[in-house]
């Protein structure tokens, strides 16, 4: 009898927790109603929208609204979401570990109420909910190293400031599977971002919103005022000026504060030094320039060097690939080199052997073999290689039209920020811009010091005597040393 009875009543509490839940479930976004500014994109996606792109200034909302609309979504259609941000370690920050100021809860918390989740993986950002859909934070920055289900819904968040890539790695994924896509972002100069705000604004279908401080009424003025002054007083009135229209005017032609390169760029746009085909001249061998990497990117750069004009002809880039993969890349765009043995293919002079290496043979042996007669570029500092990429990009005319996502990666070259110190340091950011600035860098070097010794094509060597790219780069120095 006792035990009929319990069992009554853990199946009423069982009914009552059910029923609890999906109350929870049918009234979510828990405790949170959107902004009247956020109306209409919320609107939008509770109509089924699939590809929003909010361009909003700073602290108007944007990964609230996101999460919000995710947790619903996710309860809408069992799936994989992800939020991404630029790098993982800024997502942890910035959502994984955000509190709300106003009411000291995670936002997680908030958006993601635990009552509806099954597991929390705090490791790997990532919650599981009890109808089985999934959530993660991470950084699109490693998008193609996720594994698991594909995702249904993505937020890129930080969109001006993460690699363009991921976008061409979701897209056909969302496509096939219906999914949706939110963009939101404050602008980072005129890059990949705004294509995709021009593209929202012309494509049927999609949404597109731009927001200042004075469209959301957020700041008042005279907080927009002191927001101005604390700027100047920290930044300098130049550096400021262009922070703050950019944050909170969401303008998109100001300044890259911290970018080695995004003025220079600008100024070959503006002298129509960027038209969407530059001709190469007929007798003079085309060079290349490397940035050599497997798990990360190997790019490539095609320049002419006329007089005092360089002409960038072509880029390429790719991660994963093997040796001969970029030596067939480079055969089969067709560009004349000149004769074998006089070829210009600019390597780093760090480049590391064993990152592409294969079969106890050197990159340089690699290439050789499959036609393509590597040299090494001269062995200067980062600093002095920026240095020389400012030197030269005065001189640089850009095919627009095959060369797009390296000028991107150019102008987003910057330095990195140290948090705690408030300043940028002396060294440049680790992101989907370093690999095609690290090869201009490269390229630069090859033109600043044209007298580089002659090559010789390596000799191949056997078992344990095999050669790496070390023992020829000594080799090389002890030669020069005697000359």
């Amino acid at each position: 009898m006792t035990t009929t009875l319990e069992a009554k009543r853990e199946l009423a509490a069982l009914l009552e927790e059910k029923k609890r839940r999906r109350e929870l479930v049918e009234s979510l976004p828990w405790e949170w109603a959107p902004r009247d500014y956020q109306r209409a994109l919320w609107d939008y996606l509770v109509q089924g929208g699939k590809r929003a792109v909010a361009v909003w200034h700073r602290r108007a909302g944007k990964d609230d609204i996101a999460l919000h609309w995710t947790c619903k979504a996710a309860h809408q259609r069992v799936g994989t979401y992800w939020h991404l941000l630029p790098q993982a370690a800024q997502a942890r920050k910035a959502v994984w570990d955000a509190v709300n100021p106003y009411t000291g809860k995670r936002r997680i918390d908030e958006a993601f109420p635990r009552d509806l989740r099954a597991t929390t993986r705090e490791n790997e950002m990532m919650i599981r909910l009890r109808n089985g859909s999934t959530w993660q934070v991470v950084g699109s920055d490693n998008f193609n190293a996720l594994v698991g289900s594909p995702p249904v819904g993505v937020v890129l968040s930080e969109w001006a400031l993460a690699d363009p890539h991921a976008w061409a790695y979701l897209r056909p994924i969302l496509d096939e599977n219906h999914g949706w896509a939110m963009f939101i972002f404050t602008p980072r100069g005129r890059n990949h971002a705004l294509r995709t705000l021009e593209l929202a604004r012309s494509e049927p279908g999609w949404f597109a919103q731009t927001l200042t401080a004075d469209d959301t009424a957020i700041f008042a003025p005279d907080d927009l005022d002191r927001i101005r002054r604390e700027m100047i007083a920290e930044w300098g009135e130049d550096d400021a000026e262009a922070l703050y229209t950019q944050e909170y005017y969401v303008s998109f032609d100001a300044p890259l504060i911290g970018a080695y390169y995004a003025k220079l760029v600008a100024r070959a746009d503006a002298e129509g030094r960027m038209p969407h085909d530059v001709p190469a001249e007929p007798g003079v061998p085309i060079e290349t320039a490397w940035d050599l990497g497997y798990t990360d990117d190997t790019v490539i750069w095609w320049f002419q060097v006329i007089g005092r004009e360089v002409r960038i002809l072509d880029y390429y880039s790719a991660h994963g690939e093997t040796v001969e993969h970029y030596c067939d890349v480079v055969r089969d765009r067709g560009w004349d080199y000149g004769p074998a043995k006089r070829q210009r293919h600019w390597v780093p002079w760090d480049a590391r052997p064993k990152t592409l290496a294969s079969g106890g043979k050197s990159i340089l042996e690699q290439a050789w073999a499959h036609g393509v007669h590597m040299k090494v570029a001269p062995n200067l500092s980062v600093q002095d290689g920026i240095q020389a990429v400012r030197q030269v990009l005065p001189r640089c005319h850009f095919a627009r039209g095959r060369c797009g996502d390296g000028i991107e990666a150019l102008r987003n070259y910057k330095r990195e920020w140290d948090d705690d110190k408030k300043a940028f340091r002396n060294k440049p950011l680790h992101d989907w811009a370093s690999h095609p600035s690290d090869a201009f860098r490269i390229l630069a070097l090859a033109w600043k010091e044209r007298a580089i010794p002659k090559d010789e094509k390596p000799k191949e060597m056997k078992g344990m005597d095999a050669v790496t790219l070390d023992t020829l780069f000594e080799d090389r120095e002890r030669r020069e040393r005697q000359l």
